[in-house]
């Protein structure tokens, strides 16, 4: 039988904090971890395919995918990064490995990362498909201090998947997040709480999470530019202008941020897909087909999680932006069918032939599905008996083992990971 690919190295003892001490005694008043991992989908192809370990990789969305997903740390030390077109990292890196994306192989191993995780800790918010924040500060009379739940962390991350990861320990979630920044990949950095402003002091306001451009440039015309610049600003000013994110921000730069590991999941404001079609498109059956693919993800979701939709965005770029409309059902529905129709709509009216270079069904303000209809409505319209035979026959063989005869023509590029993907719950999506 064959055997298993063997794992890279086990993630080295940290010099500074030696395994057999403890390397901060004090009880914290509060105490998060950020784990992120190394350049994850790369590290993911790399775990699987040991000829490709030390190599660089650069990850595609499919064979034909022109635009670089992420990479391996081998070929970001050849000048290729993330957005980056596959023709000019080429040429930085003409040894460069390329790999269509396997969105669904990411997705399990970031679930079984999550679920190690989750066992050290059940105060853990899924960040992104490989980020985590874990609240540690009720675990330390039963783990140890601090750092020594981080390290047992970064075991539990590589025993669950094989892949390393970077740490960040501080006493709030900013600071944490700057902290597994400051020695990927494979970090571990400690901060403490009481030395948080101190090592934020000269770190410019923008390398803060949520500190984007436009906060960043409000701050420059009041003199702040330096985490340390800000306590000379009074709160009230980014109170007035940004309401309580701008307090928040106020406090994150001091090593202060006040905002909770958020463990569950908020109901969705919206269930959408998108997809990415060949530049310029104009041939209207192609985007028939794109769109009643997204029609159709977005109904079987809808239908996972027992919601349905009566308003939906309906989304074609073009050169000059977005072209489309918002649509209304008569009932709710999660029918994919009847969102295609409201698609073929928005073609018929509100498209000009204009070269397109992506499609966007947004199901907006989904309801649960079950809900109470008005005393004289219509019987909803669909084919729910339908519908559910499919979802049991793709829940079996795979997605779209069943469907929509059109879609055979489907694009062969790989779906992708939502920023916002969590491994339970309606954010459990590829």
């Amino acid at each position: 039988m064959p055997t298993a690919p063997p794992l890279p190295d086990p993630p080295a003892p940290d010099p500074a904090f030696p395994a057999g001490a403890d390397a901060c005694p004090v009880h914290w008043p509060r105490a998060i971890i950020l784990v992120d991992m190394n350049a994850f989908f790369a590290s993911v192809e790399q775990r699987d395919r040991p000829e490709w370990r030390g190599r660089p990789v650069a990850i595609t969305n499919g064979r034909q995918g022109t635009c670089v997903i992420t990479c391996s740390y081998e070929a970001r030390a050849f000048g290729v990064r993330t957005g980056m077109r596959l023709p000019q990292a080429r040429r930085l890196c003409p040894d460069l490995i390329q790999c269509p994306a396997r969105p669904e192989r990411y997705a399990e191993v970031s679930t079984a990362i999550m679920e190690a995780l989750a066992a050290i800790s059940p105060d853990i918010e899924v960040f992104s498909v490989d980020e985590a924040f874990l609240d540690v500060t009720r675990c330390q009379r039963l783990l140890g201090s601090p750092a020594a739940i981080a390290r047992l962390a970064r075991r539990r991350v590589f025993e669950a998947s094989g892949v390393l990861c970077s740490v960040g320990v501080s006493g709030d979630r900013t600071t944490a997040k700057f902290a597994a920044k400051q020695d990927k990949p494979d970090g571990f950095t400690v901060i403490p709480p009481w030395e948080a402003a101190a090592r934020l002091h000269a770190v410019p306001v923008t390398e803060l999470c949520g500190v984007a451009e436009g906060i960043g440039a409000f701050l420059a015309r009041h003199g702040v530019h330096t985490c340390g610049e800000m306590a000379r600003l009074p709160i009230g000013v980014l109170a007035r202008r940004f309401g309580n994110p701008g307090r928040r921000i106020w406090y994150m730069a001091q090593g202060r941020d006040p905002e909770k590991v958020r463990t569950g999941v908020a109901p969705p404001q919206s269930v959408g897909h998108g997809k990415v079609v060949p530049p310029d498109t104009r041939d209207r059956a192609v985007l028939l087909t794109y769109l009643l693919h997204m029609s159709e993800k977005v109904g079987a979701r809808l239908r996972r999680h027992g919601l349905a939709a009566r308003e939906f965005f309906i989304g074609l770029r073009v050169r000059g932006g977005w072209e489309g409309a918002r649509l209304r059902t008569a009932m709710p529905t999660d029918d994919g069918h009847q969102i295609a129709a409201l698609c073929r709509e928005v073609l018929g009216r509100h498209w000009d032939g204009a070269g397109v270079h992506q499609v966007q069904v947004t199901a907006l303000d989904p309801v649960p599905a079950r809900a109470q209809l008005e005393l004289f409505a219509d019987e909803a319209p669909g084919h729910p008996e339908i519908n559910g035979v499919m979802d049991a026959v793709n829940r079996r063989f795979g997605q779209f083992a069943l469907a929509p005869a059109r879609l055979l023509e489907r694009s062969a590029m790989p779906d992708v990971i939502a920023p916002a993907w969590k491994p339970f719950g309606h954010r459990r999506s590829v």
